[in-house]
């Protein structure tokens, strides 16, 4: 009897600072670590910790994180977008899954090459290829320079510009690698699409 009261009374001095624990450790997992970094980020980053929104005369048009839908021969294009049930949707990120001998991805990539063919047909330029296949979290909101300047000779005739104008907007808007080895050179889309607006008068 003596014993198992022993084991009884030991069972309750284990259960009771494990209850204690448990809860020390989900006030500061759950509540004070994220509401501290939470914190920190919005006094630090704070454009970056509210999205890297892009605010233009107080409204936002977008974020620098998220890409665009442009389909505007007078627009910069994007890369494609496989996320459902429309391009760039932010809750349902996502890839195709498709492999390099899938034939719907090979059909995809004509068909997306024949559609800047028939928006530029003058251009006998060979086709970046992050202009015609989309990137595994559809949200890419970035392109190389190399399919920024592709672009630039039909998006110059479309607004009545000079080529050498639309490519030195490319230029101002193209981002460096990071700290100059981390990354590749990349042109944010929407950003050149602004600096295009202000730049231009369309026709």
């Amino acid at each position: 009897m003596t014993s198992h009261n022993t084991n009884a009374n030991n069972s309750g001095g284990i259960v009771r600072p494990a209850l204690v624990l448990f809860a020390l450790l989900s006030a500061l997992t759950g509540l004070i670590y994220p509401a501290a970094v939470t914190g920190a980020a919005q006094a630090l980053f704070p454009s970056q910790a509210a999205g890297s929104l892009i605010v233009l005369d107080g409204t936002t048009v977008g974020s620098k994180l998220i890409g665009q839908n442009f389909s505007d021969p007078k627009h910069f294009w994007g890369r494609p977008s496989a996320t459902a049930p429309q391009p760039y949707n932010a809750s349902a990120s996502g890839g195709s899954n498709q492999g390099p001998l899938n034939p719907a991805l090979a059909d995809a990539v004509k068909a997306r090459v024949e559609a800047l063919r028939a928006a530029d047909p003058g251009n006998t330029a060979p086709v970046p290829v992050d202009l015609v296949t989309a990137s595994a979290s559809g949200l890419d909101p970035d392109i190389s320079p190399a399919a920024a300047h592709y672009q630039a000779a039909r998006v110059a005739r479309e607004r009545g510009m000079a080529p050498d104008q639309v490519n030195a907007l490319i230029v101002q808007n193209t981002q460096k690698p990071l700290w100059g080895v981390l990354g590749e050179s990349r042109v944010n889309v929407l950003a050149l699409n602004l600096a295009l607006e202000a730049s231009s008068t369309v026709r």
